[in-house]
This record gives structure tokens, C-alpha cells and sequence, in this order.
């Protein structure tokens, strides 16, 4: 098959949906969502709860969670901070507009991007503390943490805001590249003195937190190609970092691992997904672009397995949870997958399509659809 046609077709779909959540319905042969066969269950997986906060629209919102709270969003302005143990609200507001980008929350703020790029920062009771301007269309979630509020607009700029004030602190800005993934690309701290974030073009980068000047900046991959369409590289998703060790994937690029002090590159190989990937103490795992997924080695890059039964099927970014690796896609189905070989262990249905990663919140694996419904899930 010609990458090159498969390329532009994936970033037709990535250009137009910041959620990427449309892809499966093409009618592309090449497409068409793998059927789902039947297998023996070996995970017991109950739901603990449901509970909603409005509909995505075009945008992806995802829910974020500190210790068993989750804090979740929706485009039509809802914000919530819900006790994962049962699904209850601990507080729930309306910021008053719509949103583009769900929440970021460190467990005291919390903070969500507008539609019109304004930065929505709530205290600990869910009020609104200030309100900014991040000078762009922001479709990622703030990170919050150490004192600031960051928040990165769809060019991969950064902008740094006193978390209790909303006084600017510093501007970052990268590269720029001609055309890039219209898709959330995340950022994460590293201690209380770096920000973790990756860019268009295929660059990973520590970011001092106080002066917004990078310490390292480190290409995981480098564009290939004749045209700007073939040339797309961003890093997609949020970087992970566990101990002293960074991981990053880009489209049309490469999946690899970093010394996150340095930079320097442990391993890497070739790989393309604009969902992005998950890490633990001993593997990453990651779907690409035809919704394959893998699973590798944390220490030496090693594939120790890999799936094709969800191909076409638009999966979200990973979750690795304790035995399983879990993904959602187009129909809302929940797969969990043997983190031993790639098998099928458990499956749940949602009722609407899944393109948030799923996360964790104490024994509770929350999920949260485009329709906007949050589903407490407890595999057994």
C-alpha cells in the first residue's frame, strides 16, 4: 500500500476533527472497521457508576484525575470534580461559554480552555479564581502544578500563568512547521522544575519552569518525504515520564524513550500514531494509525506483542492497568487486552465513541465518551 496516500487520508481526518473521532465511517476499503469476534472473558470487569457533563462537539475533553477524584468537562461549559469511589459530585459548575480543551487540576485548581482561547482557572470549591487569555485556539488540556498554569494553543505555543494570580510568566514558543496534526498534545512536569512537552516537527523538549528557556530539546523523529503532507511529524499525545525515563511517539515518525535529565535517546523504533501512548515501569504500549496495537519493552525497545483485531476501529491512546492494556474506539466498546500476550480478556460497551485515554483513579479505570457520559469501570 502506498504510505504516502495512506498519510494524507489519516491527516484529511486529523485536520478536520480535532478528536479524530470520525475516520471509520470513509468510505475507504482499506478503512473498514475490523469486526469484533467473541472470546472467553477472563477479566471480571463490573461498572461501579455513571454520571455526565455534556457532549464533546468537535473537540476531544478527557478526564483527569488526582488520588480518587476525576475532573471532567464538556464543550458546553460544565466542569466537575467527581469522587471516583462512587461517581458523586464533589462540586460541579458552569464556567459560562463553551469549551474547547477539558481539565487540567493539580486537586486544589483546576483549569479548562475556552472556545475563544480563554483560560478558566477554579479554586478548590469549583469557583472561577481568574480568567486569561491564551492568545489562540487552545484544544489541549492546562497542565497545573508548581505554582502555574500552563497552557499551549493549537501552534505548540506554551504559556505560563501564576497559578493564583493569572499574571503571564513566560512564552514559549517552538519551530514553526508548515502543516501540522490538528490533535491535543499534552504536557507533563518533571519534579518541580521542568515541563515535558512535545511539538510539530517531531521534537520533545524540558522546559525550565521558572525562565520558560528549554534545557534540552531532542528530536524523537525527523520529517520524511517530498510534500508537506508526507513531511507532518508532530509528537501526538503527552509525553510519559516514570523514574528518569521520557516516552514519546510522532506521526509518521517514531516511538522511543529518553533520559529525561539529558535528553539523550535510550531506544527508538519506527512507528506512527497520533493518539499518543502509555508507560509503566516496564512497558509502553501505543496504537498506530491504523488502530494496531503494541506493546514493548520500557527498558530495551523490544515488541512483545502486537494486535490487529481492533484495525480501523479508531482507537484512543492506551491505558495500561495492572494485567491488561485497555483501549476505547468508534462504537464505545472498552477492550481490555492481556498485558502478557496481546489477547483479548475483557470487553465493555459504553454506548458512544471513545477517542479520550482512559485513566486510572485508585482501583476505578474512568472512562469518558463523546456523548460526555464518565463511566466508572473495576476490573476484577
Amino acid at each position: 500500500m502506498n504510505f504516502a496516500k495512506r498519510s494524507v487520508r489519516v491527516l484529511a481526518c486529523a485536520l478536520s476533527l480535532a478528536a479524530l473521532g470520525a475516520c471509520s465511517s470513509s468510505k475507504d476499503i482499506r478503512r473498514v472497521p475490523t469486526e469484533l469476534t467473541d472470546f472467553k472473558s477472563q477479566l471480571s470487569v463490573s461498572k461501579a457508576w455513571e454520571t455526565s457533563v455534556g457532549k464533546s462537539g468537535s473537540y476531544l475533553f478527557a478526564p483527569t484525575v488526582v488520588g480518587t477524584s476525576v475532573y471532567a468537562a464538556g464543550a458546553n461549559g460544565t466542569v466537575a470534580k467527581i469522587d471516583a469511589t462512587n461517581g458523586h459530585d464533589v462540586w460541579r459548575t458552569k464556567v459560562g461559554a463553551d469549551l474547547s480543551a477539558g481539565v487540567g487540576s493539580d486537586g486544589t485548581l483546576s483549569a479548562v480552555g475556552g472556545l475563544k482561547g480563554e483560560v478558566f482557572v477554579l479554586g478548590a470549591d469549583g469557583k472561577l479564581l481568574w480568567k486569561g487569555d491564551a492568545n489562540g485556539e487552545v484544544i489541549t488540556p492546562p497542565l497545573v502544578g508548581n505554582g502555574y498554569v500552563l497552557v499551549r494553543t493549537v501552534d505548540g505555543r506554551i504559556t505560563a500563568f501564576d497559578a493564583q494570580t493569572g499574571e503571564q510568566k513566560w512564552v514559549y514558543r517552538n519551530r514553526a512547521v508548515p502543516l501540522n496534526l490538528r490533535a491535543t498534545s499534552g504536557m507533563i512536569f518533571a519534579g518541580n522544575a521542568a515541563v515535558l512537552a512535545g511539538f510539530p516537527g517531531g521534537t520533545l523538549a524540558a522546559i525550565n519552569l521558572l525562565t520558560g528557556d528549554a534545557y534540552w530539546q531532542t528530536p524523537v523523529s525527523y520529517p520524511q518525504g517530498v510534500t508537506e503532507v508526507e513531511r507532518v511529524n508532530d509528537v501526538a499525545g503527552a509525553p510519559t515520564l516514570i523514574g528518569a525515563q521520557t516516552c514519546a511517539v510522532t506521526f509518521q515518525g517514531r516511538i522511543a524513550c529518553l533520559d529525561a535529565n539529558s535528553g539523550k535517546v535510550i531506544w527508538e523504533q519506527s512507528f506512527s500514531s497520533y493518539g499518543g501512548l502509555a508507560q509503566d515501569d516496564s512497558a509502553v504500549a501505543s496504537a498506530d494509525d491504523w488502530s494496531v496495537l503494541s506493546l514493548y519493552d520500557a527498558a530495551s525497545g523490544r515488541r512483545l506483542w502486537q494486535n490487529t483485531q481492533l484495525k480501523s476501529r479508531d482507537v484512543s491512546a492506551p491505558a495500561i492497568v495492572g494485567g491488561a492494556v485497555v483501549v476505547g474506539d468508534f462504537q464505545g466498546y472498552v477492550h481490555f487486552l492481556s498485558r502478557d500476550n496481546g489477547a483479548f480478556v475483557a470487553r465493555v460497551k459504553t454506548g458512544a465513541p471513545i477517542t479520550a485515554q482512559p485513566v486510572l483513579a485508585g482501583n476505578v479505570l474512568v472512562v469518558q465518551n463523546r456523548a460526555g457520559k464518565l463511566y466508572g469501570f473495576r476490573p476484577q
